[in-house]
């Protein structure tokens, strides 16, 4: 019995201390799905709002997070990503153990901005292929991607991507064997409302913009993208190429 005078531990403190040993002890690895609140509120005897509690906590900590439809996951360290002149999104995961993934929420042609001309290399109007969506490692959100096609020279990639998630594949079919990275800008920011729903991050969480263009073998502009990259789930790497 702890003497009178000490104040007590709220139960949902506890409860959090005891999951943050057990995910610190390895019973639940990066990318587990912990129990659910009512298997929890019924292992601790309390109710679930309690639990809700403990979780939340865990999660403002960096511990876990919340996939909406999913459940409760504990969060994924830190993954490497090189930025080179050959950057492929499926390769560099796969080779650090992890399972990679893409999911495409809008594929549109429109008229070119601006800024997409002159990246592209485009006359001003030109009509550009847009491609936005999720990269994905064990199912965790990494980054979202926004990527800018020249639709007159690419007309069929739109009708390629909706078979096929790859932009290298479509890419490949539509006559581009390879492509490099000419250029990348990066920036430090934080996550609007929109991207930390996509990204399952808290708004405001650090998050980090890359602006690059990508060219063919000829040096003539493919793709004008960005990404938002999580700030705590990936490590951007710059290593010099021969």
């Amino acid at each position: 019995m702890p003497p009178a005078h000490m104040p007590r531990a709220p139960i949902w403190q506890a409860i959090a201390e005891t999951l943050r040993a057990e995910i610190a002890a390895g019973h639940y690895a990066p990318g587990a799905k912990l129990p659910t609140e009512a298997a929890l509120a019924a292992r601790f005897g309390v109710n679930r709002h309690t639990v809700r509690h403990s979780l939340a906590s865990l999660a403002e900590a960096g511990l876990l997070h919340a996939r909406r439809g999913s459940g409760v996951f504990v969060a994924g360290g830190s993954t490497d990503y090189p930025l080179g002149r050959r950057v492929r999104f499926h390769q560099n995961l796969e080779a650090s153990g992890r399972t990679p993934s893409r999911q495409i929420s809008r594929l549109e042609t429109r008229r070119a901005d601006a800024a997409e001309a002159e990246a592209l290399a485009l006359l001003p109007g030109a009509e550009v292929h847009v491609v936005e969506g999720l990269s994905l490692a064990d199912g965790v959100p990494m980054a979202a991607f926004r990527s800018i096609f020249p639709a007159g020279r690419f007309p069929g990639l739109v009708a390629s991507l909706r078979e096929t998630s790859s932009i290298t594949t479509a890419l490949q079919a539509a006559g581009v064997a390879d492509y490099t990275r000419a250029s990348t800008r990066l920036t430090a920011k934080s996550a609007s409302a929109t991207l930390a729903l996509q990204l399952q991050l808290p708004q405001g969480a650090p998050i980090l913009r890359a602006v690059s263009i990508n060219v063919d073998a000829t040096g003539q502009p493919v793709e004008y993208g960005k990404t938002w990259f999580a700030g705590d789930r990936v490590t951007l790497t710059v290593a010099p190429e021969g």
